[in-house]
């Protein structure tokens, strides 16, 4: 029987790397055919069958079981294995069948590339945030997908690749241990911003590209004065733009539910501008969870003052109806900014200011001390103090109005607004650090131009 079962598997392995065209295979014996070798196969199972039907189901039980422990613990024999060729060619096949064009939002799934150690230092044995590992797992159903973990390293490549390859090795065991399915990957770039614009390109294949940009907001920049954090991340967020990638900043990362902490309450999204149904989205996937699935989902609406806020709600339930979603819909009314109307003031408002008029200060200082046009992260600027106090106030509202409604929601989503042209990348952290302020958990997220969401009808 295992004679047999010997010549049956040199057969099958002649035939599978025939087959797939492997380049290894290059038999001596010029008239060999895959079909000769699939016949051998087949005859020795088959003459197995004739001798004894209980002994031969016997020794493919057998056989089975070494074959799989073979395949986990034996790692001494240097021989290749026959399936992993057709792998390949079934990915391949299936790459190229998915071709290059844009997917239906039937079949659309999230790919997040995520950022394992954007801001700050992590201990030396934890190449990523665990909570991020945690929350790439929470933008897939039931764990299916695929994720991208990506960490830059400052330097110069030809020097630091030998650093690189056991740091991508530590990542990909580390994803693992984390229950991840997911890809590893580390960049040498000479900045991350550099490092971020050459990944957003170039990584992933057709349409298993990443989607999703996952990333920590930058909660220490201020506490440890990192003053080049504002322009990276200002980058970061411009390329996501370009590229057509959606993006995802995790506020509060280090309170993010593990999987024994359930949550109870509300999931919350401030539905500002259109994005494709990627917040609604998001939220139905984090109830699929069992760390949410005691949640329910809030939709807030911002309306002007004197617009019709029950035909906006109504249309918003028409929406959700059609999108199969079950979702309490709240419209909130909002005073839109007008410049020459007296808004209130307020501590954190105030404070931002201070600290926008003295960093415009020295930059008007510096102008006048070089005599050239007002720069900040290396382009020109343009500061119109009525547009910045427009974005204060705004962002003042929006914030008001969280604290107000969602102070006791598990997480609150909220749409990021983007840069503003021709301001400093310092502003606009002003702006998102007053849009965040005393939020505990937030995902801040943009969509991209496609829908990611199907309707009923």
């Amino acid at each position: 029987m295992f004679y047999l079962l010997c010549y049956a598997g040199v057969n099958l392995s002649c035939f599978l790397l025939d087959l797939l065209d492997a380049p290894s295979w290059r038999p001596r014996w010029k008239f060999h055919h895959w079909s000769a070798s699939l016949f051998g196969a087949c005859l020795c199972i088959v003459i197995m069958f004739l001798i004894s039907w209980s002994f031969t189901v016997v020794s493919l039980a057998l056989i089975s079981l070494i074959y799989y422990y073979v395949s986990l613990k034996g790692k001494a024999g240097d021989w290749g294995d026959g399936f992993k060729s057709a792998y390949f060619q079934l990915a391949l096949r299936s790459l190229r069948s998915l071709g290059a064009n844009n997917v239906h939002p039937k079949n659309w799934y999230p790919i997040p590339l995520v950022f394992c150690r954007p801001w700050g230092k992590l201990p030396e044995n934890v190449p990523c945030h665990p909570k991020l590992a945690d929350f790439a797992n929470c933008m897939k159903k039931k764990g299916r997908g695929l994720s991208i973990f990506v960490s830059i390293l400052d330097g110069n490549y030809q020097e630091c690749a030998e650093d690189a390859k056991n740091a991508c090795r530590q990542l990909a065991a580390y994803t693992d241990y984390r229950r991840c399915e997911s890809v590893a990957e580390i960049i040498v770039a000479p900045t991350m911003s550099d490092g971020f614009r050459g990944v957003i390109q170039t990584m992933g294949l057709g349409n298993l590209k990443p989607n999703i940009v996952v990333i920590r907001y930058p909660e220490i920049w201020r506490r440890e004065n990192l003053k080049d954090i504002p322009a990276t991340f200002v980058s970061i967020i411009n390329d996501c733009i370009v590229a057509n990638k959606a993006i995802v900043i995790v506020k509060g990362l280090d309170e993010w539910p593990n999987e024994y902490q359930r949550q109870y309450g509300t999931i919350d999204l401030y539905w500002i501008v259109r994005d494709g149904g990627l917040m609604l989205l998001l939220s139905q996937l984090l109830l699929t969870k069992q760390i949410f699935d005691n949640c329910k989902i809030r939709v807030f609406c911002a309306a002007e003052e004197d617009s019709d806020a029950e035909e906006l709600k109504a249309d918003v339930k028409k929406f959700l109806y059609d999108l199969r979603m079950q979702a309490e819909v709240i419209v909130i009314s909002m005073k839109s900014w007008d410049h020459r109307g007296d808004h209130p003031q307020d501590e954190s408002m105030e404070a931002a200011q201070g600290l926008i008029k003295s960093y415009l200060v020295e930059m008007q200082e510096r102008t006048e001390r070089e005599g050239k046009p007002m720069t900040a992260d290396g382009k020109n600027v343009v500061v119109n103090e009525q547009q910045v106090d427009k974005f204060l106030y705004t962002t003042l509202k929006l914030n008001a109005t969280i604290l107000n409604q969602s102070r006791m929601a598990a997480v609150v989503l909220v749409s990021l607004p983007p840069p503003p042209d021709k301001h400093p990348s310092y502003f606009y952290m002003e702006y998102m650090d007053l849009l965040v302020e005393n939020v505990p958990r937030m995902l801040i997220v943009r969509g991209y131009r496609r829908d990611v969401v199907t309707l009923f009808t």
